[in-house]
């Protein structure tokens, strides 16, 4: 399996609520950098968070790569989601090649917790920073980082 693990782009500081921050002009273009990473091998889903600047990282990524699937909107990406309630609904997809767009602290949590089975010692996740993954089966300690790139 490859699973790459992307946090949303720069947001605005303030709205209404933390879920409905939108995207900076700053935001859109590291996602665009991210993305260019992605050109080549794509995933076979893109998950992201439902909120707002998650959805919207995800659609500028859909758009760059030209997938033709729609995001799909799963509840479980949220910042405060248990890393291992996402391992177990990543492996009940069944799937190759995954793409999760989330945030802070689950990103850094999840990869630091299918590379070294733990929550501890975790990769540094910045803005628009995506993290590709390998391994047979996305499960605590069983996976390798393969890269992680920031823009």
């Amino acid at each position: 399996m490859k699973l790459w693990v992307l946090r949303h782009g720069e947001a605005e500081p303030n709205a209404r609520t933390d879920a409905e921050r939108n995207l900076t002009a700053h935001g859109r273009e590291q996602v665009l950098r991210s993305a260019a990473v992605l050109l080549g091998q794509p995933p076979q889903v893109i998950l992201a968070s439902p909120y707002v600047r998650a959805q919207q990282t995800a659609a500028l990524v859909h758009d760059a790569l030209g997938f033709d699937k729609p995001v799909q909107t799963v509840p479980w990406l949220t910042p405060g989601t248990d890393p291992k309630k996402v391992i177990g609904e990543l492996d009940k997809l069944d799937l190759e090649q995954v793409l999760v767009v989330s945030h802070q602290p689950l990103v850094s949590n999840l990869v630091g917790l299918l590379t070294h089975g733990h929550c501890r010692d975790l990769p540094s996740m910045s803005t628009a920073s995506l993290a590709e993954l390998e391994g047979d089966w996305p499960l605590a300690g069983l996976m390798t980082l393969s890269s992680l790139s920031h823009p």
